[in-house]
């Protein structure tokens, strides 16, 4: 197949492009800078059509576009809420037009999203036909999802990647976490019990793999192991894993005043199940938080 992949440089763009690249598969990958070789595109998320010539996207299988601005990069501000919009949603019109406008266009688009979508939920458990909470994060997914299905009336396949946290050594939130862990600084956040759905890098990368060759997945699909957990039980966890103890909490109130209106997606929880997947026949590696943890955190054995 030949895919072209916005967001190449990223946690799971990276992991994402190697894992294609050794199964033969054709990667163009869509850069913001000069290329550095024949497997690059350059592309401009603020220019018409994303700054592609639509030639560049003509008869190729599929697009899997993972750009956006991070969005625990900073406090919210009116500045820092338009960055997170427009690298998003911008960038996915940008580069639909693109798509449209070739030959031949690409026969698959597979979107970024997230599980914020959802808002708030507790403990109640939520699956893809669950309706959208309310929020500035729930908007900003919402409004992402709508301008990559306008890719639909093309006779594009649409799939909304609607990932958790992603777990990885290699970077995200369990990377920034690991350092004050193993200094016995593990705290849970506020009260704890808010729940965080998760998924390993190697799954998140399967399950992309997945919907790419099942052609009857569409719309969104939650990208999560199936069994979320709470803070409280995270903390746990990787405290078990590392060896060390976690006995610490952060306090409502402390959070709010360093991240503002951030510290709210922090507070709240949604647990969700990846129904679509399951029910599809995907089968996750790292189902239990334990297992996942320490497949990403402690080294293999040695074999002697």
């Amino acid at each position: 197949m030949r895919i072209a992949v916005s967001g190449s440089t990223g946690l799971i763009g990276t992991a994402l492009v190697a894992d294609l690249a050794t199964d033969g598969h054709e990667v163009v990958r869509l850069v913001r800078r000069a290329p550095a070789g024949p497997g690059e595109v350059r592309w401009d998320p603020h220019a018409a059509e994303g700054g592609l010539d639509p030639a560049a996207l003509s008869g190729t299988d599929a697009v899997i576009h993972l750009a956006g601005a991070p969005i625990a990069g900073g406090r919210w501000t009116t500045a820092r809420k338009a960055e997170l919009r427009f690298s998003r949603i911008q960038s996915t019109t940008a580069l639909i037009r693109a798509m449209t406008a070739a030959a031949v266009p690409p026969a698959v688009l597979l979107c970024g999203s997230a599980v914020g979508w959802y808002g708030d939920t507790g403990s109640r458990i939520v699956d893809e036909t669950a309706p959208a909470g309310s929020g500035f994060l729930v908007d900003l997914v919402r409004d992402w999802e709508a301008a990559a299905q306008s890719a639909g009336p093309a006779g594009i396949r649409v799939a909304s990647l609607r990932s958790g946290i992603v777990l990885s050594r290699q970077g995200g939130m369990l990377a920034k976490l690991v350092p004050a862990f193993r200094l016995g600084l593990g705290a849970r956040i506020g009260p704890g019990d808010q729940y965080i759905s998760w998924i390993t890098l190697a799954d998140e990368v399967r399950a992309i793999r997945f919907l790419l060759d099942h052609a009857e997945l569409q719309g969104p699909v939650n990208l999560t192991a199936p069994a979320p957990v709470t803070n409280a039980e995270f903390t746990a966890a990787l405290a078990r894993t590392l060896g060390r103890p976690a006995l610490l909490r952060l306090p409502a109130p402390v959070l709010h005043a360093a991240l503002g209106e951030l510290s709210s997606e922090l507070l709240a929880g949604a647990r969700v199940v990846p129904r679509k997947l399951q029910d599809a026949g995907f089968r996750f590696r790292h189902a239990d938080i334990d297992f996942a943890l320490a497949a990403e955190l402690k080294p293999p054995k040695s074999r002697a």
